[in-house]
């Protein structure tokens, strides 16, 4: 027996087997070609990645520093700038070595994430309000953002909206602070390049400052991101000073019987019109439809034995923040963002509210708005505030604009002048039914049919929805010139109704709407209208120069909203002026 072993034994190979000297194939096993593909893939991958990683990192800071924060800069001239302080990081991060490079990278790139988030909500601003964002004041419009998506797509779209929101802002800081490290080590491996490219600009910012080179309107080729720490600044000085000036008070010791002796004995009703602005009444794509409202209402008063005078106020906001515009009215202080806003309510500044209730009128405040506790209310002035949930309403909402202005004043009527031998009463009354999202629109209904608010349930039905408008900017407009016609017929229509002779109305727009239905540029301008049956009542404002009816022209007086207060106290005060013949 040989020791080769037992296959030794064998004459020759097993038929149909294979001989282990048999030579490998010429073509290696589908699996083993699968594997090795996607070797090569994957390597071929990560070379891609590493050599994009830096393009793709100078793209992404340089977006975030050259994006424009404005809507109407969104050009390719607008992202033509060169920040002074990308030069200074740039030249910071040559200078130093090893960590202390990779640590100033990386809060360099938090810094330009907080930058992109900040002109993110620049740019949401100017859209709604037509400024930028103050770092300062403007968070409360955040929570504001909140309510209004809460209102008009439910609980579920707001907690969407805002982990959305946040999931942007980290992924925004994450990218921005990866680009920068990228970028700090790619110039590191570089450093001559990359000083040299650094002097080429740094020059070139020089002569574009001192040329004062622009390629777009309003933005500067050698700019500066600075003037946002310095808004800081700026606001945080502000606040001192109009703490200061709420101090100055003409009227703050003036005895309640020195105060509006012109309007004894009167129910006053002042009443805010969400959103309506110079442009429902004179730009011709709003001005037909709302200007024959206002012609309708004009003549059916007139019948009635009213009167009215019109002129325009320049409201401290635009597209939004309708408290904003209520108190400057109401304080006489120009009240433009949060922070003055709460220094004004938790100042001791006598309201127009106030001096009503001062001189003993009794004063209520009637707010659908208000969907939540209100400690503002005592500020103004109220014995009594009706909020959406004391209105008695049973109806559907519809959208931001809970309860139909028609119902809201109502409302106030049966809870306040229907009351026999009730006291003198001024009201402030925000009609809320003309606010954004516009959709759906109430519809008039007969007085008698109103009950608890269900009738509004088949209107609420029928309404369109407002995913549908808001696709369409044509629509957008269409259906706020329709909101305000809605808010304007059932006001006049009150005033035809309930009106008698000791009902003096004062209703005014809060704002101007949102520049995307005025385009923009447009004025911060809004209506303001008296109306009167009681001849002596606008004979007191004879010398205001305001336009009889109740769409004020374009000659119209234009005061700032701040001054209003002055005004109307003033006029309103002690002896009447002497009539102007004729009238």
């Amino acid at each position: 027996m040989s020791d080769a072993g037992p296959a030794s034994d064998v004459a020759g190979p097993l038929p149909d087997a294979k001989s282990n000297s048999e030579p490998a194939p010429d073509v290696a096993p589908p699996s083993a070609g699968r594997g090795s593909a996607r070797r090569v893939l994957r390597r071929t991958l990560r070379r891609t990645l590493r050599r994009a990683g830096t393009p793709v990192a100078g793209l992404l800071v340089a977006f975030a520093l050259l994006a424009p924060d404005r809507p109407d800069a969104l050009t390719a001239a607008g992202f033509v700038r060169l920040p002074a302080e990308a030069l200074l990081a740039g030249v910071l991060i040559l200078a130093l070595r090893g960590r202390a490079r990779r640590a100033v990278a990386a809060a360099a790139g938090a810094v330009i994430g907080l930058l992109a988030i900040v002109k993110a909500a620049d740019l949401g601003f100017q859209s709604v309000l037509a400024r930028p964002f103050n770092l300062v004041s403007d968070w409360y419009f955040l929570r504001a953002g909140v309510d209004f998506v809460a209102e008009s797509a439910g609980p579920a779209g707001a907690v969407g909206a805002v982990a959305g929101a946040v999931l942007l802002a980290v992924a925004v800081l994450v990218l921005m602070t990866w680009s920068a490290l990228r970028l700090a080590g790619a110039a590191a491996r570089r450093r001559t390049a990359s000083a040299g490219a650094l002097g080429v600009l740094a020059v070139t910012w020089v002569i574009c400052a001192l040329l004062g080179a622009q390629l777009a309107p309003g933005t500067p080729v050698a700019a500066l991101a600075a003037d946002r720490l310095l808004q800081v600044r700026t606001s945080l000085r502000d606040q001192e000073e109009f703490q200061a000036a709420l101090r100055q008070d003409p009227f703050r010791a003036t005895p309640g019987e020195a105060l509006l002796a012109g309007l004894r004995g009167k129910d006053v009703l002042l009443a805010f019109v969400e959103s309506y602005g110079r442009d429902a009444v004179q730009d011709q794509e709003f001005a037909g439809g709302v200007g024959a409202v206002l012609a309708e209402g004009d003549r059916r008063l007139r019948a009635a034995g009213y009167a009215a005078r019109s002129g325009f106020l320049t409201s401290p906001t635009i597209g939004g923040g309708s408290w904003l515009a209520h108190a400057t009215l109401l304080s006489g202080r120009w009240v433009n963002d949060q922070q003055r806003y709460q220094a004004t309510v938790e100042s001791d500044r006598l309201t127009l509210n106030g001096a009503f209730r001062r001189a003993g009128w009794r004063t209520v405040g009637v707010m659908p708005g208000v969907t939540r506790a209100w400690p503002e209310g005592a500020f103004f002035g109220y014995d009594q505030v009706y909020a959406s949930w004391n209105l008695g309403y049973r109806g559907p909402g519809f959208n931001w604009g809970t309860v139909p202005d028609q119902f809201t004043l109502e409302s106030f009527q049966r809870a306040e002048r229907a009351k026999k031998d009730h006291p003198p009463v001024m009201a402030e009354v925000a009609l809320v039914s003309s606010h954004a999202p516009w959709a759906p629109i109430p519809r008039m209904v007969g007085w008698d049919e109103l009950g608890d608010g269900s009738v509004f349930r088949s209107i609420r039905a029928a309404g369109q929805d407002p995913d549908q408008v808001w696709s369409d900017p044509a629509r957008v407009r269409a259906e706020y010139r329709r909101s305000i016609e809605y808010s304007l017929t059932g006001l006049l229509s009150y005033v035809e109704r309930y009106g008698d002779d000791d009902l003096v109305l004062v209703f005014l727009g809060d704002h101007q709407p949102a520049p995307l239905v005025t385009g923009p540029g447009a004025s911060r301008d809004v209506p303001i209208t008296i109306v009167a049956k009681d001849r002596a009542v606008l004979d007191r404002i004879s010398g205001w120069g305001w336009q009889d009816g109740l769409r004020p022209g374009p000659g119209a007086p234009v005061w700032p909203m701040d001054t209003f207060r002055d005004r109307f106290l003033t006029a309103f005060g002690g002896a009447p002026a002497p009539s102007r013949p004729g009238r």
